[in-house]
């Protein structure tokens, strides 16, 4: 089962193993506490779309505002917006990551609403709907980011900006072998663009579905930043930054996390 892995299987799958990482609350599934929470309401807050905080200058006044949370369920954005007073809603594939975000509002009485859903397909919106969307490092989970922009396009409201940030391609090049990485080798093995399901060797592949890792797919900068262009944004800012804590060997020597901030004219 490897090229002819149909895309309601590996969704599937990806959704399962989300579910399983937010019961036992990865880094992007730790909901925020309530003091967060408070101090978001009295102007003072933090929010990530990497693994530093984003610069305030990118967010701006959010009070009053409709945003959509896009592949960004977990606790963390959704509730902190909401508690700057914005109107959002989080679509998100799983529904444990869900689970959190309406716990969150439970718990420290805020409003939001959640949708379990395909980041692909915003099928659900009205064109035009939101005034901010905020998509943190997630499309890595699908074949094509390119509808993701097409469609995050069409539901911005004329002005209205993308926050999203995704994995610099450099980072699936190499041979995942811990041997490499213990003798300071990057062995490039792999194009770009890159796909578990087609790329990766079988028996790493059926390790990973066992395991229920997500699948991942590495996307080239043309889709990445070009798709937004593409997809008619104009892009006004972007960062880089560091991964904290380095899985592979390129972690250390070069930032990984990027993020651009794209408005719709």
């Amino acid at each position: 089962m490897r090229k002819d892995i149909q895309d309601s299987a590996f969704l599937a799958h990806n959704k399962s193993s989300w579910d399983r990482q937010a019961k036992t609350q990865s880094p992007w599934s730790l909901p925020v506490s309530s003091e967060l929470i408070q101090d978001a309401k009295n102007g003072q807050w933090e929010i990530y779309l990497t693994p530093s905080p984003l610069p305030k200058g990118w967010l701006g006044e959010v009070k009053g505002k409709k945003i959509l949370c896009l592949a960004s369920a977990g606790g963390q954005q959704a509730p902190l917006l909401a508690a700057l007073g914005a109107e959002v809603i989080v679509l998100d594939l799983s529904k444990e990551q869900l689970f959190h975000d309406r716990m969150v509002a439970e718990r420290d009485q805020l409003e939001l609403i959640t949708i379990e859903g395909d980041m692909r397909d915003l099928s659900e919106f009205e064109d035009n709907s939101f005034d901010l969307i905020f998509h943190p490092i997630s499309n890595h989970y699908v074949p094509d980011v390119r509808p993701v922009w097409k469609e995050c396009y069409r539901v911005l409201k004329s002005g209205g900006a993308l926050l999203s940030s995704f994995f610099n391609p450099a980072i699936f090049i190499g041979d995942r072998d811990p041997a490499y990485m213990d003798k300071g080798i990057i062995y490039p093995r792999y194009k770009i663009p890159y796909s578990d399901l087609i790329d990766l060797e079988e028996t790493l592949l059926e390790k990973k579905r066992e395991n229920n890792e997500a699948f991942v797919f590495g996307h080239s900068l043309k889709d990445l930043i070009g798709g937004q262009l593409a997809a008619g944004f104009v892009i006004s800012d972007f960062l880089e930054d560091n991964q904290p804590n380095p899985r592979f060997l390129i972690d250390k020597y070069m930032p990984t996390f990027l993020a651009t901030k794209a408005i719709k004219q």
